[in-house]
């Protein structure tokens, strides 16, 4: 009789495999180093007992680990694409020193595997029941060596001196001056930074004091908990209680201007400009979030719609908004069923003239930016004067000014 322990571990050895396989057959996985680290530590022994190993090893899906008391999820083992993504960009060599922020255990193990015997790695979360699960799960996996440390990781962390790399796995709205200052000079920063409601996981190097970025990638995180926590605003929009437009730093200067945006007739604009159903679609929303200074996005309550505004995503929908008027882009399955066209869907008294302004900007990318590079994102500290940030966008957050530019064409 086949034991079922064994068993169990081979099946999770062979989707680890092929799981790693895959991704590193779609570039996702660059080098050596990452693909070993990944089918050395057994993914299956990080999770929660009885998840599904086709769950566990699924390449795009995350593993919940913790929710709150509203079933909110507050702490997750990332999909392994996700790793993937942010180990490449850490470029980890042997013998450094890394600061993880956000633990959980497994790739914590990765980055122990990455560094070898001479390098060191801390893992720090603000949850004791997390930190305690890690430490655990370690421990048992044969990483004792990894220091798990309890603490809210926007102030310095004890005896830890300056680090190689900080690689954040949890969603930031900011970065707090001790990232930077633990950071040796040419030191990388890996972190998913939200950006007007757009989070992108970013590898920064240190340079002097502030931080350029190498690289930007489409991510999603659980949210960071603790000092530098940072919720959106909500507007409702006037006259129903079904549209709600999220702002990611700061409402209009003067909302009420909307007041009257849904008592005028929906204009509908269809712009031209078409994508292929599988086309990335970062440099289009960074484009949009640094064009337009109204940048929002939009969401629907399902239980309420009655169909005055129509997003193809209810739950959300990229959205700008300029004094009375507001918009929102939607999207059509050209003739051919191979791509989509774009269309702006504007509401207010000068809804004409915002849904051609926002068509403009998406022919602008359409015209500049489709298939080049992401913009450039470099971190100053707050308070750094505008004269010294070369930008084509600053966004002000409490700790840090975040300057998004073009690179020249």
């Amino acid at each position: 009789m086949t034991d079922v322990t064994t068993a169990h571990s081979s099946e999770a050895t062979r989707l680890r495999h092929k799981t790693i396989d895959q991704l590193r057959d779609e570039r996702w996985i660059a080098t050596a180093a990452v693909e070993a680290a990944m089918k050395k530590v057994p993914r299956d022994r990080f999770t929660p007992p009885g998840t599904p190993l086709e769950e566990v090893y699924a390449p795009y899906d995350a593993v919940i680990t913790k929710t709150d008391e509203h079933g909110v999820q507050i702490s997750s083992v990332s999909a392994p694409q996700i790793q993937a993504i942010q180990l490449e960009q850490a470029q980890i060599k042997p013998g450094m020193r890394v600061l993880e922020i956000g633990s959980g255990g497994l790739n914590a193990a990765y980055l122990a595997e990455m560094v070898g015997p001479d390098g060191q790695v801390t893992t720090v979360d603000i949850d004791g029941e997390v930190t305690e699960r890690a430490a655990r799960l370690l421990a048992e996996n044969d990483y004792d060596q990894v220091r798990v440390v309890t603490a809210d990781a926007a102030e310095p962390i004890p005896d830890l001196g300056e680090v190689d790399i900080i690689l954040v796995t949890v969603g930031a709205w900011d970065i707090p001056p001790a990232w930077t200052n633990q950071l040796k000079p040419g030191g990388r920063l890996v972190v998913p930074l939200r950006m007007r409601g757009l989070t992108r996981s970013v590898a920064f190097t240190r340079v002097e004091d502030h931080l350029e970025s190498e690289s930007a990638k489409v991510c999603g995180f659980v949210p960071m908990q603790g000092a530098t926590e940072h919720d959106e605003q909500l507007l409702l929009v006037n006259g129903t209680p079904e549209v709600a437009l999220r702002f990611d730093d700061g409402l209009p200067a003067e909302p009420s201007k909307l007041d009257n945006a849904v008592t005028t007739p929906r204009h509908e604009l269809w712009t031209g400009v078409t994508i292929g159903l599988r086309e990335l679609l970062d440099t289009l929303q960074m484009h949009l979030a640094i064009s337009v200074p109204g940048f929002c996005t939009m969401a629907v309550d399902e239980d309420l719609d009655t169909g005055l505004v129509a997003p193809v995503n209810k739950r959300y929908a990229l959205a700008a908004v300029e004094d009375d008027t507001f918009a929102y882009l939607v999207t059509r399955r050209t003739e051919d069923n191979k791509h989509v066209e774009y269309g702006v869907h504007a509401l207010g008294p000068n809804a004409e003239q915002f849904a051609a302004k926002i068509a403009d900007v998406l022919r602008g990318w359409e015209a500049h930016r489709r298939g080049g590079p992401s913009p450039s994102i470099r971190a100053y500290p707050a308070g750094t004067p505008d004269d010294q940030i070369p930008a084509d966008r600053v966004i002000d957050k409490v700790h840090s000014r975040i300057a998004l530019s073009w690179p020249v064409a």
